[in-house]
């Protein structure tokens, strides 16, 4: 099995959507070669993110979502096996990310057990601007704790041969 994925999504070119980048970039240069993980920015949905998840032992996909629920900035970690509302994981032009995970396993592709999801509420995705909304831009240092913790969890899950189930939620 390949390393702890996290897989940060977005686009660089959009207010908000530029947070999978931001994070990605922060992670790559904070954290210690010797953790097992592997960050990943991609600017992708739909089918393309199979690649990205196949073979994994734990992944847990970082995006923006626009709900207009909770205020811009909003923490939001959902377990694997729930479905989520995000720009880049539900599109009008690609498959679902539930949907895609569904399809794969039915046709036994290696994916990991639980894929979790960490998102944060924006306030725009659709300007063009290298720069976030404030609000969201003040998300990130939580963010990047917990991914952190995240991490730490799984390392540690993996270490004693514990194993998650689908929708089990992480503190």
């Amino acid at each position: 099995m390949k390393p702890i994925l996290v897989l940060c999504l977005g686009n660089d070119l959009l207010t908000d959507d530029r947070l999978g980048a931001v994070v990605a970039q922060r992670l790559q240069s904070e954290l210690p070669d010797s953790i097992p993980v592997e960050i990943i920015f991609a600017p992708l949905a739909g089918f393309a993110l199979l690649d990205l998840l196949h073979d994994r032992q734990y992944a847990l996909v970082v995006d923006t979502i626009l709900t207009g629920k909770a205020e811009p900035g909003t923490i939001s970690f959902i377990p694997g096996g729930i479905s989520a509302p995000t720009k880049n994981l539900t599109c009008s032009h690609q498959a679902s990310l539930p949907t895609i995970i569904g399809l794969a396993r039915q046709i036994n592709v290696p994916l990991p057990e639980c894929i979790d999801i960490l998102a944060v509420e924006a306030e725009d995705v659709y300007t063009l601007s290298e720069q976030m909304t404030p609000k969201v831009a003040l998300a990130i240092d939580d963010v990047i704790v917990h991914i952190i913790n995240w991490i730490n969890q799984q390392i540690e899950e993996f270490n004693h041969g514990l194993h998650r189930k689908p929708a089990d939620a992480v503190a």
